[in-house]
C-alpha cells in the first residue's frame, strides 16, 4: 500500500517539515546589529583618546573585557547557552565606559560591569528580559561611589586614577598630569553659560564623559547606524527636538538660542538619544509610542537639568521611560485591519 501511495506522488512532490515560527531568514543577527552599533561608536572613541588620552581607551576595554567575562562565568555556572558570540556585552560596557569619566578607577568600573551583565540583564532571564538599560543602570549604581563619578578630567591632559588637581588650583594645571574642572552643565545648573563656545562644545574639546563630549562625532555614528538601517530617527529626533524647544522657550540664560545649543550639545544628551535610549528591548515597538516615548525622555530631561539636584538628567530620564515602555506600546499600537469602528456615541 505504500509503495502506490509513494508510486502515486508527483515529480515536484516533496516532504516539508514545518517547525515553530517565525518562518522568515534574514542576515540579519543580533550579532550583525550589535557589530553596527561598535562601529557607530567608533568615532566617538576616536575623540575621547584625543582629547582625554590612552586612558580612556584602556578604560574602554577593561569595561568590555569585564562584561564579556561575567556573561561567561555566568553562563558556565547557570550551564545556560552562552552567547558572548553576540556582542551584546561587548555594547554593555563599552556604553558603560562612554557614560564614566576617563578618571574612573578600574575597580569601580568592573563593579559596574557586574550590575549590568548580572543583575540587570542575566538575572531577569539575559538579552531581550531586562527592562531597562544595562548600561545607564550600572551608572546610576556606580553613584555610590560619587567622587570617583563626578572627578573631571580637562581636554588635553591623560589622567591617572588617583591624579587630580582641585579646580582652583589654575597655578598648576600648565604641569599637571590631570586637571579636574567643572563641565559645561555643571555651569548651567547654576543658571550661568559655561566658560566654552557653542563649537567647543560640538567638537567635544571639554570635559565630561569620555564618549559623550563631542556632539559632532557622535552625530557621524548616528549618520552610519541610519544608512544601516540599524535604528530610526523617530526617537533620537523626538527626544533631541523636545529639549531644543523646551530650552528656547524656557532658557535660563539671555539668549535662549544659544541656551538652547548648550543643552543639544552638553552633557549625555547626544549619547543618549542615539545610542541608549533607541536601545531594542527597553524602547516601544510601535511608531507613535516611540514618538511619545522621545518626548517624555526630552521632558524628563529638561525638568532633571533645570529643578534636580544633579546638573545632568539624561540618564534618570531615559530609565525612567524604559519602565514605560509597555504602556507605550499599547498606547501606540494602531488599529488592528478591518476591525470594526467604534460606533458615535457609544463607549
Amino acid at each position: 500500500m505504500e509503495k502506490k501511495m509513494k508510486a502515486a506522488r508527483p515529480r515536484y512532490f516533496y516532504e516539508l517539515t514545518i517547525a515553530s515560527s517565525p518562518h522568515v531568514h534574514s542576515p540579519v543577527t543580533t550579532q550583525t546589529i550589535m557589530r553596527d552599533v561598535l562601529i557607530g561608536l567608533l568615532p566617538a572613541m576616536a575623540g575621547a583618546v584625543y582629547f582625554f588620552g590612552l586612558r580612556a581607551l584602556a578604560v574602554t576595554l577593561v569595561s568590555a573585557a569585564a562584561c564579556v567575562f561575567f556573561e561567561y562565568m555566568w553562563c558556565a555556572l547557570t550551564k545556560t547557552p552562552c552567547h558572548v558570540h553576540d556582542l551584546s556585552a561587548v555594547v554593555t560596557g563599552v556604553l558603560l565606559a562612554f557614560v564614566c569619566p576617563v578618571s574612573i578607577p578600574y575597580w569601580t568600573i568592573i563593579l559596574g560591569d557586574f550590575f549590568a551583565i548580572i543583575v540587570v540583564k542575566q538575572l531577569f532571564g539575559g538579552l531581550g528580559k531586562n527592562f531597562v538599560n544595562p548600561a545607564l543602570a550600572a551608572r546610576a549604581f556606580m553613584f555610590s561611589w560619587p567622587t570617583a563619578m563626578t572627578s573631571w578630567t580637562a581636554p588635553g591632559f591623560e589622567n591617572g586614577p588617583d591624579i587630580i588637581i582641585k579646580a582652583a588650583d589654575t597655578a598648576s594645571s600648565a604641569t599637571a598630569d590631570a586637571v579636574s574642572i567643572a563641565t559645561p552643565l555643571a555651569s548651567m545648573h547654576l543658571g550661568q553659560l559655561p566658560d566654552c563656545s557653542v563649537s567647543d562644545l560640538f567638537l567635544g574639546n571639554v570635559s565630561g564623559c569620555l564618549g559623550e563630549t563631542s556632539a559632532l562625532l557622535l552625530l557621524v555614528g548616528f549618520g552610519y547606524l541610519l544608512v544601516r538601517k540599524v535604528i530610526t530617527a523617530r526617537i533620537p529626533a523626538a527626544y533631541l527636538l523636545t529639549v531644543a524647544v523646551l530650552s528656547f522657550l524656557f532658557p535660563r540664560g539671555n539668549n535662549g538660542a544659544e541656551w538652547m545649543f548648550f543643552e543639544l550639545f552638553g552633557g549625555g544628551l547626544m549619547l543618549g538619544a542615539i545610542f541608549m535610549a533607541t536601545d531594542y528591548v527597553t524602547s516601544p515597538l510601535t511608531r507613535h509610542g516611540q514618538i511619545i516615548y522621545g518626548i517624555g525622555c526630552g521632558v524628563l530631561t529638561i525638568l532633571i537639568r533645570y529643578f534636580g539636584g544633579y546638573s545632568e538628567g539624561v540618564s534618570y530620564a531615559i530609565l525612567v521611560m524604559n519602565t514605560c515602555v509597555v504602556l507605550l506600546d499599547r498606547m501606540g499600537r494602531p488599529t488592528r485591519f478591518g476591525a470594526p469602528k467604534k460606533e458615535a456615541g457609544k463607549k
